[in-house]
């Protein structure tokens, strides 16, 4: 099983976290959307990250789709949502607010740095910018007391964390991150855990198991 993608990607370092905290054998291949592009469309020619090669070779995209397909196949990807009420409904909203939270900085970063400044649309921006204020100011106010969302931590941490850490990193002087102390110390707790700190956000850095 390979996982395709940059991990300055939160999408992509979501996925390749939770494979982690789940000691789920992989192969990270570090291979960019925008500087290998001849490479990447050789694995999935629609040129999206991140991209998981199965062991059957079927090319799968979305973070979302390949969650569910690793949850499917392996019952410790599965285990990192949990199964039953309250805890899964806290999971499954906090994954849908940092997810939010994920489209809506990458958006952003996106207009900024790829779209002309003449070309780029004010009341877009602040549509977007506003949406993303929402989603972090949902998290910082809703992020549980105890130390993960779920009970353990799972999915809904792992993609909260990356969206956190996408924003601090590309748009932290656009978004007042002070604003959300209660995010900013949920996220710096989650990534002094060795699994995030063997996917780190980093262009080129490749992700690695953690021993036992």
């Amino acid at each position: 099983m390979q996982l395709i993608g940059m991990l300055d990607s939160p999408y992509v370092r979501r996925i390749a976290i939770a494979l982690i905290v789940a000691k789920a054998p992989f192969i990270h291949r570090p291979i960019s959307l925008f500087r290998h592009i001849d490479q990447f469309s050789k694995l999935n020619p629609l040129l999206k990250a991140p991209t998981l090669l199965t062991d059957d070779g079927v090319a799968l995209m979305d973070s979302n789709v390949i969650l569910d397909y690793l949850a499917g196949a392996d019952p410790r990807i599965a285990a990192l949502t949990p199964a039953k009420a309250p805890e899964r409904l806290a999971a499954l909203r906090a994954t849908g607010v940092a997810l939010t939270v994920m489209e809506k900085a990458v958006q952003r970063h996106y207009e900024r740095t790829l779209r002309p400044a003449e070309k780029q649309h004010g009341p877009w921006i602040d549509r977007v910018m506003g949406q993303l204020t929402a989603g972090l100011e949902a998290l910082d106010a809703e992020l549980p007391g105890r130390a993960w969302i779920g009970g353990d931590m799972g999915v809904a941490d792992i993609t909260v964390v990356c969206a956190f850490g996408f924003a601090r990193a590309f748009l932290a002087d656009v978004v007042e991150l002070d604003r959300y102390p209660n995010l900013a110390a949920f996220s710096a707790r989650a990534e002094a855990l060795p699994a995030f700190r063997a996917a780190p956000a980093k262009d080129g850095a490749t992700a690695s198991a953690v021993g036992d």
